[in-house]
């Protein structure tokens, strides 16, 4: 099997300016994830996906490969990683170069580890899996989560039948933590193809290590964890 490891790292980000590569604890936030493919030892090549010279300098100076710079269209506020997924694969294929198993890990989530790769990999093969994607429990058990209208009135709480319940009382549920899409190379290329309706395993990561970097507080909270 061939495997590779596509860091999305585009320049450009407005809610956090060029977090992909903040230092922090001397690294680059994007050389965490680099880090951890290049540890977990399963991947034929581990590459960011940038449109930027120097994001590509720093990528490759952490040992990630860089064969060629990610299109302006899928560069924008808007773009989608499964575009830039595809557009990768493509660009490989031109070189004639093919893949069976294409990992999707974004850097904003530093905390995900060689050892999460390698299970991930792990419980493809133990499940039988075509895809797998890593999640988290949720903070708040969601059943004390409830809309609230104008009128900002707690009825709904009042007359829940879960407000007088232990957490411990109530059933788990799981969010995607954004730290690994494990997937077919081939299949993706499909732009109608959906991986969750195609025999898709939740891999399960504990909350500590699925912070997602979206803002400066995550920012923060990431710096205090490594600092610790």
């Amino acid at each position: 099997m061939k495997n590779l490891a596509i860091i999305p790292a585009r320049s450009g980000s407005k809610g956090l300016k060029d977090k992909n590569i903040i230092e922090v604890n001397g690294m680059p936030l994007m050389g965490y994830t680099i880090k951890a493919a290049l540890e977990s030892n399963c991947f034929e090549e581990v590459m960011v996906s940038t449109d930027s010279d120097e994001y590509a300098k720093i990528a490759i100076s952490l040992g990630a490969k860089v064969p060629f710079l990610r299109s302006n269209i899928n560069s924008n506020d808007s773009a989608n990683s499964w575009d830039a997924v595809r557009e990768v694969l493509n660009n490989y294929k031109e070189k004639g170069k093919n893949f069976d198993v294409v990992v999707l890990l974004q850097p904003t989530s530093p905390l995900r580890d060689a050892n999460d790769i390698r299970n991930a990999f792990s419980l493809l093969k133990e499940k039988k899996a075509n895809n797998v994607v890593s999640v988290c429990e949720v903070n708040h058990p969601i059943q004390w989560c409830f809309p609230l209208d104008e009128t900002l009135s707690l009825e709904k709480f009042a007359n829940s039948p879960y407000n007088s319940m232990r957490r411990q009382e109530l059933q788990k549920h799981y969010m995607e933590n954004g730290a690994i899409y494990l997937t077919s190379a081939n299949k993706i290329l499909d732009e109608a193809y959906n991986l969750y309706k195609d025999n898709c395993i939740a891999y399960i990561m504990p909350k500590e290590r699925s912070i997602d970097i979206d803002g400066e507080i995550d920012l923060e909270v990431f710096k205090t964890l490594v600092l610790k």
